[in-house]
């Protein structure tokens, strides 16, 4: 099978991951690199091996069919829509759009002109949360009815080198980190019919202690603390807080989930790996479950390379555009019913992501 070609769009911070892993699996190979700074594309290009460019010659480029955006959430959906006008398959780190407006204009020219929309999280592909669908599947704890998911931190501010736009639209923890949890409770119990939530700025500032730009003092524009009730079409129903407000930290699960059988403990959704822990009813041992499935490390970038290889055999992808779509909207209800008093119904749905087969070599998808 040849590889699709893809470039890369933004190379800050996340680029690393995406250039190393990108050329590992069999569907994908990254070819050139652009940035609004060029010199910084120039210099990322040379330091794994490929062309640094401006954007346009980039989208120019007729060897490339793949654009991967890792800009800033803000520039999300201008840099897909761009990239879908010249004719690209886009993949896009999370989440998809700032608003439902500007995502739901990438997924109609997408479908328009025939073309893949992907978008990150890919963690749900790693071994870790793979695992637990698994046993979900098999019945290992019953019929799921409920869960929980917990993202506790004191924010980024204190070690994040430009953490400004955490705090701007696209922003706060329900944008930054929700998708890691909602994609990975999708992935578990399927898609959501409706959310409620509560939802505040605690402080309306923050200074930043890390270095570059320590003593800078940042407008806080978005909620950074919110508490939400989900509400799955299957029935299960969950809660889930994301806060920058913690600073002190906090003991509770990352993810939990409850069925008539027994309690699975989901692995850090922000991570590929393990572990997991079941424990079924009538039992006094939490017993801790074997991987069944490999890309455990770092293996981000599985999501644009399983789209790469749906481009290529016409198969259906995990990561798809529907689901990031489906979480954005999630996010955005939770927003919505804290300001409006109120339960947010969705309006969009999408499928369950297929399960990857268990046992296969890394690096490949099927």
């Amino acid at each position: 099978m040849d590889k699709v070609k893809a470039g890369i769009i933004g190379t800050g911070n996340i680029s690393g991951v995406y250039f190393r892993n990108g050329g590992r699996f069999e569907s994908l190979e990254i070819v050139a690199c652009a940035d609004i700074d060029v010199g910084r594309a120039i210099a990322k290009g040379a330091e794994h091996g490929v062309r640094g460019c401006t954007v346009e010659e980039l989208l120019a480029n007729p060897e490339i069919e793949m654009v991967i955006n890792l800009t800033v959430p803000k520039a999300h959906a201008p840099v897909n829509l761009q990239a879908l006008e010249a004719g690209k398959h886009v993949y896009v780190e999370k989440p998809l759009a700032v608003t439902l407006e500007e995502a739901r204009e990438v997924m109609e020219l997408a479908a328009r002109k025939g073309l893949f929309v992907g978008c990150a999280p890919d963690t749900f592909l790693g071994g870790g949360i793979q695992t637990c669908i698994k046993l979900i599947e098999e019945g290992a704890i019953g019929t799921p009815v409920g869960a929980t998911a917990f993202m506790m931190s004191g924010g980024h501010e204190s070690w994040h080198p430009s953490p400004e736009f955490y705090y701007q639209p696209g922003g706060g923890p329900m944008f930054d980190m929700g998708p890691y949890y909602l994609t990975a409770l999708v992935a578990m119990l399927g898609p959501i019919r409706r959310v409620t939530g509560s939802a505040r700025i605690s402080f309306p500032e923050r200074t930043i202690t890390s270095q570059p730009k320590a003593g800078t003092v940042i407008p806080v524009e978005v909620p950074t603390h919110v508490a939400g009730v989900i509400d799955f079409e299957a029935g299960p129903v969950a809660t889930i807080i994301t806060s920058f407000d913690v600073p002190g930290g906090s003991t509770v699960p990352r993810i939990e989930v409850y069925g008539s059988e027994g309690t699975l403990v989901v692995p850090d959704p922000n991570t590929f790996g393990g572990p997991v822990r079941l424990r079924r009813a009538g039992s006094g041992e939490w017993v801790e479950v074997p991987l069944t499935h490999g890309h455990t490390d770092n293996a981000r970038g599985i999501g644009a390379a399983d789209m790469a290889k749906a481009i290529r055999t016409g198969r259906p992808y995990r990561a798809s555009g529907e689901l990031a779509y489906h979480v954005l909207e999630a996010m955005h209800g939770f927003h919505i019913a804290s300001e409006e008093d109120r339960h947010y119904r969705l309006s969009s749905t999408c499928a369950k992501p297929r399960p990857l087969p268990a046992g296969l070599p890394e690096y490949t998808l099927d």
